[in-house]
């Protein structure tokens, strides 16, 4: 049985409500379109950009046992105050899972410590997303690839810090690879980025991409421990010599 998370979805929220084709796809928005897709036993959550303190506030991530964030087009509209927030929280070991264009938010460019630049194309062309490391756990339930009819292309070279772990490698009928499932530790946190999830096609509403997010929720999951304890320490052993 799964344990019991709290996981909130973060959404900019604006493409819903100025783009037709996207608000004819998600009417009720993607972060709903994700919530729907969770079978978590805990609470789920939705916070959108526009809410006082971008809905991230101190008691919401308190209570968060994973983030969901999904960012486009609105990423310097996130106050550098809340990214420092949820940086905090990942440290201490919550579980971060940024899909998509996501890619470029504060977020996930502060945690990784580089551009985290791409090549990128609106064609709708097909996306297979190979499991290239089909015993993760974020990888559980899945057969050998998802196929995807249309998607957005992105194209190395991915400008991101060597993956911990890679767990999927996507091909786009254009040519290009990506690497589209990587996984990350920074601090006590977890975090893993998934790159499907362009706003104008249906993609939160596949069973295998909700599959995923449902794995990686629980791969992102804290663990049951302290945070590590740092500065100056008194001995555990008598130290010889040293006056008490």
């Amino acid at each position: 049985m799964n344990r019991s998370i709290n996981v909130t979805i973060w959404n900019e929220y604006r493409h819903e409500k100025t783009n037709e084709k996207v608000a004819s796809i998600y009417p009720e928005g993607m972060h709903k379109a994700i919530a729907d897709g969770l079978a978590v036993t805990g609470t789920v959550r939705t916070a959108t950009l526009d809410e006082p303190e971008h809905g991230l506030t101190d008691d919401v991530l308190a209570s968060t046992d994973v983030l969901v964030w999904w960012g486009h087009m609105a990423h310097d509209e996130v106050n550098d105050e809340i990214v420092e927030r949820v940086r905090q929280r990942v440290l201490r070991g919550m579980g971060l899972i940024v899909l998509h264009s996501g890619h470029f938010s504060k977020i996930f460019k502060k945690l990784m410590g580089t551009s985290c630049d791409l090549k990128w194309r609106e064609a709708d062309e097909k996306e297979r997303i190979w499991i290239v490391n089909p015993g993760h756990p974020i990888a559980d339930g899945l057969g050998e690839y998802i196929e995807l009819p249309h998607e957005e292309m992105y194209g190395e070279h991915f400008d991101i810090p060597q993956p911990d772990e890679l767990v999927m490698v996507s091909w786009f009928e254009g040519g290009e690879v990506f690497r589209s499932g990587c996984c990350y530790t920074r601090g006590m946190g977890r975090i893993f980025y998934f790159r499907p999830g362009h706003e104008t096609y249906p993609t939160y509403f596949n069973p295998e991409i909700r599959k995923v997010i449902n794995n990686a929720v629980q791969w992102t999951a804290p663990v049951d421990r302290e945070y590590p304890r740092y500065g100056h320490a008194q001995p555990l052993e008598t130290i010889k010599g040293i006056q008490a």
